[in-house]
C-alpha cells in the first residue's frame, strides 16, 4: 500500500511540474477555444437575427411592387441596402426595385439598382443576373461599350449562354457581324454543354439562338 502512495505521489509531483510549465498555455487556448464558440454563436445569432428582418421588409416590399407603388419599393429596397446589405435579401430587393424603377419610367434609378446589385449581391448568381440586365439596359441606351463591361467578366455556367447572347446583341448592334456571328456561336456552344450535363434540350432557347445567327447570314 506504501509503495503505491508512493508511486502515486510521484505522479502528483509529475502532474503539478507539468503544470507549473504549461498551465499557462492550457488555460490560454482553452480560454481562446471558449471565446471562438461564444463569437460562434453570436454570429449566428446575429445572422438569423438580420436575415429575419431583412425577410419582412422584402416581403413588405413584394407588396409595394404588386400595389405598383414604386417609390414604396424604392424607399424599402433602400433600407434594406442600408441595413442588411450582408443578406441574400439586399440584392434581391435590388433587382425587384429595378424592374418596379423601369416600369414606372425612372431609368436612372434602376440603373443605380441593378449597378449596386452587380457589385455588391451575396450571391453570384444574383450579381450575374443583375449585370445581365445592366448590360440589356446599356444597349437600349446605345452605351454599347459600357454594356460590353458588363459581360465581360466570366458567369456561372447557367449564365454563360445568356452572356455569350448578350455579347452577340452589342456586337449585331454596332455592326460586328463577325464578332457578333462568332458570340452567338459561343452561346449555342454552351446551351449544348449544359443540355449534356442536364440530359434536357434547350429547345426554345437554342431556336432563338440559331435564329440570330442565321439573320447574320454569312457574316464578315
Amino acid at each position: 500500500m506504501a509503495t503505491y502512495d508512493l508511486e502515486e505521489q510521484e505522479q502528483i509531483d509529475e502532474l503539478k511540474t507539468w503544470w507549473s510549465m504549461h498551465g499557462n498555455l492550457v488555460t490560454a487556448v482553452v480560454t481562446a477555444v471558449a471565446l471562438v464558440l461564444v463569437s460562434w454563436q453570436g454570429w449566428n445569432w446575429w445572422q438569423r437575427k438580420q436575415s429575419a428582418g431583412a425577410s419582412v421588409l422584402y416581403s413588405v416590399m413584394q407588396q409595394a411592387v404588386a400595389n405598383k407603388d414604386a417609390k414604396r419599393a424604392r424607399d424599402i429596397a433602400g433600407e434594406l441596402i442600408d441595413k442588411y446589405s450582408g443578406t441574400a435579401y439586399a440584392g434581391m430587393a435590388a433587382l425587384l426595385a429595378a424592374r418596379a424603377q423601369e416600369e414606372g419610367g425612372d431609368a436612372k434609378t434602376a440603373r443605380a439598382q441593378l449597378t449596386w446589385a452587380a457589385e455588391n449581391a451575396r450571391e453570384d448568381g444574383l450579381r450575374d443576373l443583375a449585370r445581365l440586365r445592366l448590360a440589356a439596359a446599356l444597349l437600349d441606351d446605345k452605351a454599347y461599350d459600357e454594356a460590353l463591361k458588363q459581360v465581360e467578366k466570366e458567369p456561372s455556367a447557367v449564365f454563360a449562354p445568356r452572356f455569350a447572347e448578350m455579347k452577340g446583341d452589342i456586337r449585331a448592334a454596332q455592326g460586328k457581324r463577325a464578332e457578333a456571328k462568332a458570340a452567338y456561336e459561343a452561346a449555342l456552344a454552351k446551351v449544348d454543354e449544359l443540355g449534356r450535363a442536364d440530359g434536357r434540350r434547350q429547345g426554345p432557347y437554342r431556336d432563338i439562338l440559331v435564329a440570330k445567327l442565321e439573320s447574320l447570314g454569312s457574316a464578315k
